[in-house]
């Protein structure tokens, strides 16, 4: 069984999870600021990972 390449690609996550946090954002407006600031710490801690070896 293939995992298709949108999950195995960084920039095909990226989209698919800039998709569905989207998605909830049109449906409860309300968590904006959870997703945006779990997005921010994501996105720091990924890009950090490389400089703390």
């Amino acid at each position: 069984m293939d995992i298709p390449a949108l999950l195995t690609s960084p920039d095909g996550l990226r989209g698919l999870i800039s998709f569905i946090f989207g998605l909830l954002v049109l449906m409860f407006p309300k968590i904006l600021n959870y997703l945006i600031a779990l997005y921010f710490i994501i996105m720091g801690l990924t890009l950090m990972l490389p400089f703390l070896h």
